[in-house]
């Protein structure tokens, strides 16, 4: 008897206590224990909106705990703040009072989340401007010791709190839509805070809009038969991509490439680095598939947050169908406030000096804040004095901006900001590209890939190699095209038009995710150096002779991973309609069939699972 009072207590403290090295994932069977007896629970509140409500922000409050223990305080606050200010900015009427109300709130949400997110960084730039030697220093942990009467919390280390940036824009963007009269004010604390905290999407999204969920708060319960099926179908989907897709690939080859860039060829690097491409999309879109899936069980519905991106035929397109609430996150609260495609503003070039100072204090060159602010001053002059290129010019200030803030959104470190500048870069020239002619197009990239090639003989650096190589694969493509021109052709071969231009951006963006990959999960006070030398090294080895007789060996070697890559590609690239009807198929199975098509797939799952569950990635973030 003793023995089963000690294993059931136990079993209390392990289920009420928080585990740093084990979080609470979706991929794990406790988060499934946990969802049915949150499930079972909410069946019997179902449709008593207030009891249901209440009950599900109490039960999300308990996973962020056991995802990030008492960094849930920092979560009821926020919560707390912004109940309070939405109806405190509701019952005003004045202009000047609202804009205030509006202001602070932007305020205290943001402070909140650049403590925990730029703390190393701004301590940096305090230290270069004034010689000091400070060191950062957790305000909290020193509020827990004081209140415990001990040293249980570190004081020399600050720990990012999972899914802050997530749920600190939803708060935000609830303040914003109860500003601009959107919607009115949550009544019920209990209401609001399962908003902030619905626990599908709390720690790496998708941003949920206080316009679009809050409605979904007094609706009745309602699941038809069909979106069980197609819930069901999201949470296999996920929990596939996640698994098989993500953290195979990554623990069984991408990390180890990474890790030790100098030790793998230039065709290992390579491919590294376009695996990562496919396990960071598994990854992310693996988390957003199972919290719609968990949602739509319980009768909420979640935005999509990603349509197929790597069919993205420009820059511009990858961000419409990439991490789409984010975008659009950023699109209706900053780039149209900075004045989106109409005009610059103040904040525009604001946002530029304040770029070039964070860039020169992370690079510790200012000549690169010089340059940049050169840069912006030729810009400037050119719009003044060209009227009609002021509006292209004022755009195009406007998404660089949003971009940049975006990479800074990730964290404040040299690699983000390459990252953010590189894909700013890529949107802006993409516009400019489409406008020249075929004969143009394949003059300028003429130009450059003969420069490169200049450069390659001149000044040998892998860089230019792989620069070069890949200028002239555009190359020959734009001049495929060209004499197809002169021969008359007009849009017989637009499928293969659209296939070139789907590759050359997916080589684009699998190119800026180098600089993305370095960085993350790094301790902030080092990813700048280990960041820039990962990339570094990588593009070196990238660049640099390949043997190629090595090429076979190393297929062979990593046969089950590239054939996994290669499947994963596929299945992305396959039409829209295609999948849209084995999903329909899916949904509409008798239900014992599902069942037994469900057991395989975990079957299948399971044989995928690495020693250790693999965090997802935007959980950093």
């Amino acid at each position: 008897m003793e023995g089963i009072l000690n294993i059931a207590t136990e079993f209390g403290i392990n289920l009420f206590s928080f585990d740093k090295a084990h979080p609470l994932l979706f991929t794990q069977f406790y988060f499934w224990a946990f969802f049915a007896l949150v499930f079972a629970v909410f069946c019997v509140f179902r449709n008593k909106c207030l009891l249901r409500n209440a009950f599900l922000f109490f039960a999300s409050l308990f996973f962020y705990y056991k995802t990030s223990g008492l960094f849930t305080l920092i979560l009821i606050f926020i919560t707390l703040y912004d109940f309070f200010a939405g109806k405190w900015l509701h019952t005003r009427k004045k202009n000047g009072s609202r804009n205030f109300i509006l202001a602070l709130s932007v305020i205290v949400n943001l402070s909140i989340l650049c403590y925990f997110k730029y703390a190393y960084f701004l301590t940096d730039v305090v230290n270069n401007l004034f010689h000091t030697e400070f060191r950062v220093f957790d305000v909290f942990s020193w509020a827990g010791n004081e209140l415990t009467r001990s040293n249980r919390f570190s004081v020399d280390d600050i720990l990012l709190p999972v899914g802050i940036s997530f749920y600190t824009f939803q708060a935000i963007s609830y303040i914003m839509d109860v500003y601009r009269r959107r919607i009115e004010p949550v009544r019920n604390i209990f209401d609001f805070g399962f908003y902030v905290s619905f626990f599908p999407q709390l720690v790496a999204g998708p941003i949920v809009r206080a316009n679009e969920f809050i409605p979904q708060l007094h609706k009745p319960y309602f699941l038809s038969r069909r979106q069980f099926g197609i819930a069901i179908f999201w949470i296999m989907n996920g929990l596939v991509k996640k698994i098989v897709l993500s953290d195979y690939i990554a623990v069984n080859f991408i990390d180890r490439v990474f890790d030790n860039p100098l030790l793998y060829t230039g065709f290992e690097n390579l491919m590294a680095l376009f695996g990562y491409s496919l396990q960071v999309y598994a990854d992310f879109s693996g988390y957003t598939d199972i919290a719609i899936g968990v949602a739509m069980l319980m009768g909420f519905y979640l935005p999509t947050n990603f349509n197929s991106p790597y069919k993205a035929k420009s820059p511009g397109e990858f961000w419409k169908r990439w991490h789409i609430s984010l975008s659009r996150w950023l699109q209706d609260y900053l780039y149209i406030p900075l004045g989106g495609n109409r005009d610059a503003t103040f904040g525009s070039f604001c946002i530029i000096i304040m770029i070039a100072a964070i860039a020169t204090f992370l690079s510790g060159s200012w000549w690169v804040g010089a340059g940049i602010g050169l840069l912006a001053l030729i810009i400037a002059m050119v719009a003044i004095f060209k009227p009609e290129k002021r509006k292209k010019i004022t755009t195009n200030i406007n998404a660089m901006d949003t971009m940049l803030l975006g990479g800074l959104w990730h964290g404040a470190s040299w690699n983000f900001m390459i990252w953010g500048g590189l894909n700013g870069l890529g949107m802006v020239f993409y516009k400019f590209w489409r406008d020249w002619s075929i004969y143009g197009r394949t003059l300028f990239i003429l130009m450059v890939t003969l420069g490169l090639r200049l450069l390659s003989i001149f000044v040998p650096q892998p860089v230019f190699n792989l620069l070069f190589v890949w200028c002239a694969i555009i190359l020959a493509g734009n001049v495929i095209r060209l004499i197809y021109n002169i021969l008359g052709g007009k849009k017989a071969l637009q499928w293969l038009q659209d296939a070139w231009a789907i590759f050359q951006t997916f080589t684009f963006i699998t190119f800026t995710r180098l600089f993305f990959r370095s960085g993350s999960n790094l301790d902030p006070a080092e990813a700048n150096e280990t960041a820039w030398n990962t990339a570094k090294n990588m593009v070196n080895q990238m660049g640099s002779r390949w043997r190629l007789e090595q090429i076979p060996d190393i297929v062979s070697h990593y046969s089950n991973v590239f054939i996994l890559i290669v499947i994963g590609l596929i299945i992305h690239w396959l039409p829209e309609n295609f999948k849209r009807r084995y999903r329909l198929w899916f949904a509409k199975m008798p239900l014992p069939l599902m069942v037994v098509v469900c057991a395989l797939i975990v079957f299948v799952i399971y044989q995928f699972i690495t020693a250790d569950l693999q965090s997802f990635i935007y959980f950093q973030f």
